[in-house]
Formats: C-alpha cells, structure tokens, sequence
C-alpha cells in the first residue's frame, strides 16, 4: 500500500505516537535473549488458550486458570519495570524482576504440583478439598500469591487499584470491629480465611474476571495483533481518509471513522485515539481544527471503539459471563446505544466544520473505490466473526477462525506476504497478541480481591440496600427513588472509573450498584449495560479521562479544555444509559422488546441526541448559528425526548419547534 494515504498525509513529520492503553502503563522494549524468553512464553501461553479453545483440559475451568495464570504472572515481572529507578534497568530485567518471575512461577504451580511441603499432600484434587481448611503452607504460598498478583497490578496499571483492593481485604478483616449499628458491619474474617477465599475458591484469584481474560480477552488480542500484522489497520485509516476527502466536514468525519474501524483492532480507546490522532491530526489543522476541537473529536472516537460491536471492551464479555448470556446477544444489546453515540460525534463533527468555517483538504493517493477493491478483503474477518456468532458458533471458536482468517489474507498483500512466510515475524506476532493481555491479566487477577471480598462479607447487597435508603429518604414516589438511585449511581461509577481502569471499574460497579438497581425492578440487562457505559466512559471523564490526555499529547493541546471537549462529543453516550434504566420504553433501545417500540424509541433518542447536539455546539443544522435562548429550549427538548413518556415527547417536540423558530428568526435578523 505504498501509494495509499495513509503514508502521505501531511507533507510536515508526523507527531511522534505515544504509546497508551485503557488498562497499561508503558512496558519494557525488551531484546536480546529476555527478548526471547518473553516471547516464548506468550508464545507458549496463546498455545495453551488454543488448546484450551478445542480440547478443554479434563480437569475443569478451575484447573486451566491456574496453568494460565503461571504462564502468565512471571512474565509480567519481566515485561514491566516496577517504576523504581535504584532497581530497574533500562529495558531489561533486573535481578529483582527475575527472582519474583521465579517466585511467581512457583506458588502459581504450587495448587497442582504433585507433592507439597504441607500436611495435606499434593496434587490438584487434595489442594481442592482442603478449601475451606488450608493449612499453614496454603495460606503461605497464598499470601505470597496475593502480594505478587497486588505487585504485577502496581506494576501495569499504577498504585490506586491495589490501594483499592487492600481497602477491601481490611474491610475483610476488621469488619467484625465496625459497630454493630452501621449497615455494612460484618462478623469479620480471619487472615486464614481470607486467604482460602482468595486462593481456593471461584471468586478469587481464579474467579470469572481472570477466567474472562483467559477464555476470551487473550484470543481478541491475538486477532488485534494479527490484523495488524496483515496490514488492515493501515487500510481502515488510508479507507477513512479516501471516502470522506471532498467535504467541508471531511477532517471529522475521517477521524471519527477511522476511530470506529481502527477500534475493531486495538479494542482499547486511548490507544485508538492516539494511533487515529498520529494519522488524522495534520489532516485536521490543516482543515482549520484548533488542537483541543481536535484532540477532543479524537478522544471520543476512541473510546467509541470500546463501545461498538463487534469488538466491545473487556468489561462486555464480563457481563455475558456475569448474566450467563451469549457474547452475541450483547452485541445487540449494543447496537442501537452505538449508533445514537456515533451519531452525536458525527453531528457535532459537522457543526463544528461550519462554526470552525473549516476548509477541505485535498489529499492525493487511491480513492475510496480502489482501495476497497483492492484491499477490501480486510474487512472478511469482521463478517466472519458476526456470521459465526449469528450462527450459533462459540465466541472463542469464531474468534479463532477469524483470526486464522486474517492470517491468511496477510498473503494477498505484497508488503506482507514475505512476513507471513516467515516463522519468526509470526512467532513475534503471536508473542506480542499475547504481550498485551498482561495488563488485562493483572488487572483481573487482582479484581479477584475485590469480588471475594464482597462475596464473603454481603458488602454488595449493603450498600445497595444503603443506596436505594437514601434515594427513599428523599421521597416514597418509585420513579423519583429511582432516579435518584441512577443519579447516584452514575456519579458513583463516574468518580470510581477515574481511580480505576474500565475492567475493575465495572467489576466493582456490578457488586455494588448492580444489585441496587436490581432491586428497583431494573431488568438485570439495562443495569448491566448502564454500568458497563459508565465504567467505559471514565476515558472521557474530567478530570483523568486518559483518551483526551492521549489525544492532547498528539495535538499539542492544553489537557483540560480537550476533556471537556470530549466530554462534549461523549455526550449521548452519558445520557442513553440513563434511558435504559429510568424509562419503561427506553430498554426497547437495548434491541429488547417489540419491533415497532424499538423503531419508535431508536427514532425518538435520534432526534433528542440531534437536538442536544444543537444545544452544545450552537448550531441548529440547516438554519444557522443558534442563539442562547434556542440553545437552552433545544437542550431542553432533547432531554424531555429522551425521556420517552408521552407528555415528555410532547414537551419536547414543542420545545424543539420554538428552538428553531428562535434560531430561524435570528438568523433573518442577522442578514
């Protein structure tokens, strides 16, 4: 793809990328024979997940996490530094680093080693009944086992998580000495207790977080490397740029395209907004975009990619374990809240061309129509996914053929054919898919500490009962309780995700505020789904939101006006969720109920969304600039509409009408 555009974008150095990730901090660039020895065993490791895909290990699921957890966890303490200068060397291991790799190795194997040093003899199945009874050696190797899983946490994602699960480990603890009057009081736990529901159970260590990463995150990230590696995320950004280059708009709508088809590689916002920002960038400033309009545009596209199907984040396949429903059957559930989200981007992209009054940008290479021609079969192995998955086909399975798929396309391509021939860029390919599961790893590991611990002491049922008694103090009436308990609950999982990263985010989010909407009557769907948005939206979330940090750092823009611009793109994305819960209609936008209420509900949200689209960027489209006066009805009127009530559509509709007749009579005036 030599005269594609992708490669020829701006005539100026592009920004150098920097390298971010919703769940990571930047790992080591290993060489030499670390290098090697890394690569092996994330090589050894996606083994072990195919394997696993087509000839389950005969000791059950429990057992297959424990292996994996082993291949795992060492490597971590040789792929990341632990941040401390006086013991880390420059992009290689330290002594340090390889005597935790070891030690690590060590008490993972430790549940399935033929002999031990303890009372209660070796092998899997003898570990298995002591649960409940470990002996002095358990809890030992369980409490090394804990600090190493809280160590790789630090070590990939920084210290508030590991704060957090040590905040739940002392509530384990002393909560037997909270008193007895406070809600969330317990008969507290001992350390050997704590241990055994950590090590030798199914909600710690080895619970349905960390067997999501290893049953479904590891395969996507296999797939992400191997797309990359056939060339199709170049096409999707050389497409993006082809098909929108004649318009006014054409910047945005670029950016925002190539944020939505890069996403189907990366999976992660931050990283997607930077790679699209390296690309789209020069594109955007010399259309007329200011840096922050821009990194702002590119933070929300990226974070769209965790959003949309058929590729959602890893807090998605958590809620199809969590509901014991297909992956699948959240994808529809996702549908329609994707197509409102990219709806808003795309009209405030063509709202801001025409307040921005930006310019197009004549870009030179292949059109649209011969790139997909000649390169369109990139887009094979994302159908492929969708038909099997539609079909009835296992998510792991599907996923595995679309990546062998994906493989195979690699050879149609001149530039990468001599890479798919050779053994040791493949093996790198494969190391490198699984190389960037680790973060996700750790943090699901160490989110084991989190749902064990409120598993054991009721903590989840708690605070939800708490929750929903302060909504009630403030009136008996059902709805406003419940909106109430969605306003809390949103402010909840907005602060939480700014600590957090996404996955933890929603795994503490479901144990708290799940059950209290659950309690209301909200069906288990429309509350997984509310807190898997906003776990998800804390990438564009003041004042961390780490897609526009990445995003600002491409562009050169202040960080804080770019949040607050993605913010402004995010917009609908904040919103539908509370649809979803608050209104008897507004689950009908999850895909679920009858086919004329899904139409009615899909169009309805289409036009609250253009209306509060209107209201932030102050234009109303197809009449002009709008005024304050029609900026506030038009506000109005969306969120009336998003209400989905009879007497708030009416509401709305009049609100609206009167908006534009401001803006319009505005408008005359002005001439």
């Amino acid at each position: 793809m030599s005269d594609t555009l992708g490669a020829r974008v701006d005539e100026q150095k592009r920004p150098p990328v920097v390298e971010f990730d919703d769940e990571e901090r930047p790992a080591r660039v290993l060489s030499g024979w670390a290098e090697r020895l890394v690569a092996a065993a994330a090589f050894a490791v996606a083994i072990l997940v195919l394997w696993q895909v087509f000839r389950p290990l005969p000791q059950g699921s429990q057992y297959y996490l424990v292996i994996f957890l082993a291949g795992t966890l060492p490597t971590v303490f040789l792929a990341y530094g632990s941040g401390f200068r006086f013991l880390d060397r420059r992009n290689h291991p330290g002594i340090v680093d390889w005597l935790l790799a070891m030690v690590a190795l060590a008490v993972c194997l430790y549940p399935v080693a033929p002999m031990t040093i303890g009372s209660g003899g070796g092998g899997y199945d003898a570990f298995l009944d002591r649960q409940g009874l470990l002996d002095p050696v358990d809890v030992a190797v369980g409490t090394v086992l804990l600090v190493l899983v809280l160590e790789a946490c630090r070590r990939t994602t920084g210290w508030v998580l590991p704060a957090v699960c040590l905040v739940f480990l002392a509530y384990g603890y002393y909560g037997g000495l909270l008193p007895q009057e406070w809600s969330i009081a317990h008969a507290g736990l001992d350390f050997g207790q704590i241990i055994d529901a950590l090590f030798n159970s199914g909600s710690g260590f080895y619970g349905t977080p960390l067997d999501v990463a290893a049953t479904y995150i590891v395969l996507f990230t296999l797939y992400g490397a191997v797309l990359e590696f056939s060339g199709a995320a170049q096409f999707f950004v050389d497409l993006s740029v082809a098909a929108f280059r004649r318009s006014r708009s054409a910047a945005g709508r670029t950016a925002v395209a190539s944020g939505f088809l890069l996403g189907t590689v990366s999976g992660s916002g931050t990283a997607t907004a930077v790679s699209v920002g390296a690309v789209t960038w020069p594109i955007l400033r010399r259309a007329g975009y200011p840096p922050e309009q821009a990194g702002g545009m590119l933070a929300a596209a990226g974070v769209g990619a965790i959003l949309s199907p058929p590729t959602l984040g890893v807090a998605a396949f958590i809620v199809a374990e969590y509901l014991e429903v297909s992956y699948v059957t959240v994808l529809g559930w996702a549908l329609i809240p994707t197509l409102l989200y990219y709806l808003g981007i795309l009209l405030a992209v063509e709202i801001d061309a025409r307040r921005l009054g930006t310019e197009p940008v004549e870009i030179g290479g292949a059109s649209a129509g011969r790139l997909l021609l000649r390169f369109g079969y990139h887009f094979l192995s994302l159908i492929a996914i969708v038909v099997l998955l539609l079909i009835g086909m296992s998510a792991t399975r599907a996923v595995v053929y679309a990546t062998a798929l994906a493989f195979v396309l690699a050879f149609f391509d001149a530039r990468t054919r001599a890479a798919a021939r050779s053994p040791r860029l493949v093996f790198a390919t494969v190391g490198s898919g699984v190389r960037s599961a680790l973060p996700v790893v750790a943090v699901c590991a160490a989110a084991g500490v989190i749902t064990a611990m409120t598993t054991k002491t009721g903590l989840g049922a708690q605070l939800a009962a708490l929750l929903v008694r302060a909504a009630k103090a403030l009136s008996d009436n059902h709805t406003v309780v419940l909106a109430c308990t969605v306003a809390l609950a949103a402010v909840a999982l907005a602060l939480l995700g700014l600590a957090v990263p996404v996955t933890a985010s929603f795994i503490i989010g479901w144990a708290i505020i799940g059950p209290a909407l659950l309690a209301l009557d909200v069906p288990a769907p429309a509350a997984a789904m509310f807190v898997f948005y906003y776990s998800v939206l804390s990438e564009v979330t003041p004042p961390t939101a780490l897609a526009a940090v990445g995003a600002a750092a491409i562009t050169g823009a202040r960080t804080v006006p770019t949040m607050w611009q993605a913010l402004k793109y995010a917009l609908p994305a904040f919103l539908v969720p509370i649809v979803f819960v608050l209104t008897g209609p507004g689950e009908y936008l999850l895909g679920r109920g009858p086919i004329l209420g899904i139409l009615w509900t899909t169009v309805v949200a289409c036009v609250g969304v253009a209306a509060l689209a209107a209201a932030t960027g102050g234009w109303f489209p197809g009449i002009g600039p709008a005024p304050l006066a029609a900026r506030a009805l038009a506000a109005l009127g969306g969120l009336t509409l998003l209400y989905l009530a009879p007497a708030a559509l009416i509401i709305g509709a009049c609100a609206l009408l009167a908006a534009a007749g401001i803006t319009l009579l505005s408008r005359r005036r002005t001439t």
